[in-house]
């Protein structure tokens, strides 16, 4: 079984709460190659943007990969948990810690792959590099860091102080 793109739910969801771009913001979207950097940043170049959309994409298939793999898992973990005939509590613990760590996992893995989905949609829109509150850049060094971030620091710490 291969992962399903869902970057069309998270997207109208981030909308729905207030993910998109704000009313009133003036941040138009950058043609593609010449994304959003802050002052005093250089312009991203067509070898920067390349790379990034390399890692993007190298990524996405690095995550499918592991999708399924961890999908082939939890349906073996499942089909051996009904088995459990002749098992103690400990051993039944442990299938079922097992299982749920690797429904977990997978979990993740989905969400990075919808990230790194969304991730590459910016890139090809040109709205690479802009804070999804704000509307402001996010910075080169923080995209170059972490490709997938879709808020600038400021808004990142405002929301990391509310949950």
């Amino acid at each position: 079984m291969v992962a399903k793109k869902s970057t069309g739910t998270a997207r109208k969801t981030a909308d729905a709460v207030g993910g998109g771009m704000p009313a009133g913001a003036t941040a138009a979207p950058a043609a593609p190659g010449e994304l959003a950097v802050r002052p005093g940043e250089d312009p991203w170049t067509p070898a920067e943007v390349a790379e990034a959309r390399t890692g993007l994409t190298d990524e996405a298939v690095r995550l499918r990969d592991e999708l399924h793999a961890s999908d082939e898992a939890i349906t073996g973990l499942m089909r051996d948990s009904g088995d459990g005939a002749g098992d103690d509590q400990a051993d039944t613990g442990t299938k079922n810690i097992t299982r749920e760590s690797e429904m977990a996992l997978a979990a993740n893995a989905r969400e990075m792959l919808e990230q790194t989905e969304r991730a590459l949609e910016r890139l090809d829109a040109g709205t690479y590099g802009l804070c999804e509150s704000c509307g402001k850049p996010i910075g080169k060094a923080r995209m170059q860091a972490f490709p997938r971030a879709t808020l600038c620091v400021d808004c990142k710490q405002k929301q990391e102080r509310r949950h």
